[in-house]
């Protein structure tokens, strides 16, 4: 019911969080914005499939 999904930065770092999710509320791909250290700012992050 809460698979473990990888979110991945889109700012090109490869930088990536690991989150859980409920798939009855969000069957759509996940979009957090999260702060990536590497450009030290907030960006969005998309779940990787």
């Amino acid at each position: 019911m809460r698979p473990v999904v990888k979110m991945r930065s889109t700012a090109g770092t490869g930088t990536t969080y690991v989150t859980r999710k409920n798939r009855r509320n969000d069957p759509d791909r996940l979009v957090l914005r999260k702060y990536d250290p590497a450009v030290r700012r907030h960006v969005e992050f998309r779940e990787e499939r």
